[in-house]
């Protein structure tokens, strides 16, 4: 097992204090974490999945990946106790009456499959709505697994785990931020609670770095799409929701899965700015506006810049979007670039953001060779 140095960037430890009634989460204590920009590689939308756990007496592992923040209501009990919404395992216990404590070394864990493997930048356990019953300290371990491994394959002893997130003190009720110094490319994780307890929710934050192989069998894909390693660089606005929901897997299934800014009351307009997974081939374009029907963008353009330094070129003239609607541009001629942007006039939002092509050969060369360097 190896060992990455990590920083604890919201130091919450011990107790908090007992639910008093009202809201929930009116004590919560939470703090500013900078690397939220990234994408969250454990999201179930992108595939990802709580595989095994040696223990959930008290609540299912998988409430770890769900979206949103965990629930709270104080008189719903089951047969085996207090209903969480997250994982919990059962209270651990000593060898004997004499030793009635846990060991040091007695600890529950989860193995957690990423949807898109990557380099972490930021790790966030939260602890919410368990006051007392949260772990004494948590760890994170990251592996680098090809395929699709089992829970015990991933448990074997040839299995090299890095520690992310070394053996940390925690406090319940919060949300615990660690930076993480990993230029690696990791798979899976072991999420440890020591010795025993609950945790709401797991959050990954990083970059995905793509399999070349898969892409390249792929051809023709989408050079833009979170799960292949594009990015969103910065948008105008965020007031509704992430401008990372445009490059997310499928279609959208509501109207807060797309991205919508607020009410424009001057005369300019609302833009996204992508860096694609790398240098590419682009032949054709995709502008959803599911489910935004009042509030869809009046009209959107497309354009691509190859390297920082470059000027913006259109390849897409502003045109009229149609509301729930999605709309498709086989381009005149292939556009080459690095980074995308899209344009919204005036304002209002659009759901997704496909930008079809390949990579071209130098693009490809550069991503196989930073797969390499990450051990990919």
């Amino acid at each position: 097992m190896t060992a990455q140095q990590n920083t604890s960037l919201a130091s919450f430890t011990g107790d908090a204090q007992p639910y008093g009634g009202g809201d929930p989460y009116a004590d919560y204590r939470t703090a500013d974490l900078p690397f939220t920009q990234y994408a969250n590689l454990a999201d179930r939308q992108l595939g990802a999945g709580v595989v095994a756990a040696n223990d959930e007496f008290f609540a299912q592992r998988e409430n770890l990946l769900v979206p949103g923040p965990a629930e709270f209501d104080p008189e719903h009990f089951g047969h085996k106790g207090k209903v969480m919404d997250g994982w919990e395992t059962r209270r651990r216990r000593g060898a004997s009456a004499e030793h009635p404590w846990p060991t040091e070394d007695d600890h529950d864990w989860a193995l957690i499959r990423l949807g898109a493997p990557g380099v972490i930048r930021g790790i966030v356990v939260d602890t919410a709505h368990f006051r007392g019953n949260y772990p004494q300290a948590v760890s994170v371990e990251g592996a680098s697994v090809a395929g699709s491994p089992s829970p015990e394959e991933l448990l074997a002893d040839d299995v090299k785990w890095t520690t992310l997130v070394p053996r940390t003190a925690v406090g319940g009720h919060a949300a615990n931020g660690f930076a993480v110094q990993a230029e690696q490319r990791f798979t899976h994780l072991r999420l440890g609670q020591h010795p025993d307890g609950g945790i709401a929710r797991l959050r990954v934050y990083g970059e995905v770095v793509p399999d070349p192989a898969w892409l390249t069998a792929l051809g023709t894909f989408d050079v833009v799409a979170l799960e292949h390693g594009g990015q969103v660089e910065d948008a105008s606005n965020l007031f509704y929701s992430p401008a990372t929901n445009t490059i997310q897997p499928g279609r959208s299934r509501k109207m807060d899965d797309g991205w919508e800014t607020r009410r424009r009351r001057d005369r300019g307009n609302d833009w996204i700015q992508y860096r694609l997974v790398d240098r590419a081939q682009i032949r054709a374009i995709e502008i959803d506006t599911a489910y935004l029907k009042g509030n869809s963008a009046g009209w959107a353009s497309v354009s691509v810049k190859d390297g920082e330094a470059d000027e913006w070129r259109e390849i897409l003239p502003r045109t009229r979007m149609q509301p729930d609607t999605n709309h498709r541009f086989v381009l005149p001629e292939t556009a080459v670039g690095t980074h995308a942007r899209v344009d919204i006039f005036p304002d209002g939002g659009i759901s997704r953001l496909r930008l079809f092509g390949s990579l071209t050969e130098d693009g490809a060369a550069h991503l196989a060779a930073r797969h390499q360097e990450l051990g990919g």
